[in-house]
């Protein structure tokens, strides 16, 4: 069944606690951690995560869009996040960084720019719970959806069946209900959608919508056999 995201960085920041509530039956929520250095936005840090750990049962979905990860991201895991996904272009030691987010008790996740090649990682998917594509340039919301993405996406859906792994497809980036049904059939089971679904009258029902449509495209997908 695919998961959806809702990244709360089209939430109401002043109302946490109460748009978490808003998407209740989600899998995860999706929280955006940016530091005004990797890219050109400036969210939020761990005070912030602790609290909405707090304030929520929904796991939580850290996705680190910072320099140095490789500091970083282990006081994520214990400020109360369930899955810590760093950048490989920022991290120094992917693969130390990721046993020590699993060590601690997370899920460890690689993320990668739209110009990153998925090929050169290909040894680190062992080593990895799951694998974020990115279908817009990292670093705001309400962007566009980039279709050159999917066949990058169904390359790493390739890798990951090539070496018999338990690996998620994480997608974020324009995930609407116009462009989840391409995403799914290309390979991702993750879905990360912020306006889609804070932008919707009804987030809970949005949040079902497309799932529905997810799980719809990917059941005869080439990929989903025996998945």
């Amino acid at each position: 069944m695919a998961q959806i995201n809702p990244s709360i960085l089209s939430a109401d920041f002043a109302r946490l606690a109460d748009e978490a509530e808003a998407v209740r039956g989600s899998d995860w929520l999706h929280v955006d951690v940016m530091d005004n250095h990797f890219v050109p936005n400036l969210t939020l840090g761990v005070p912030v995560v602790e609290s909405l750990a707090r304030a929520t049962d929904i796991p939580l979905d850290l996705h680190l869009m910072i320099e140095d990860p490789d500091r970083w991201a282990p006081q994520y895991v214990e400020a109360g996040a369930g899955s810590v996904t760093f950048h490989v272009e920022a991290a120094a030691a992917p693969v130390r960084l990721a046993r020590e987010i699993r060590a601690k008790g997370a899920r460890a996740s690689m993320a990668l720019k739209p110009g990153t090649p998925i090929e050169p990682y290909e040894d680190l998917l062992p080593e990895l719970d799951m694998v974020l594509i990115m279908t817009v340039e990292p670093g705001f919301g309400g962007q566009a959806f980039l279709d050159i993405m999917l066949p990058k996406i169904r390359r790493t859906r390739e890798l990951i069946a090539k070496h018999d792994l338990e690996l998620w497809l994480q997608v974020d980036g324009g995930v609407a209900a116009s462009t989840i049904e391409r995403c799914a059939e290309a390979g991702a089971d993750v879905f990360v959608a912020g306006s889609a679904v804070y932008g919707a009258e009804d987030p809970a029902a949005a949040v079902r919508n497309l799932r529905e449509r997810a799980d719809k495209a990917s059941a005869d997908a080439w990929w989903a056999c025996g998945h």
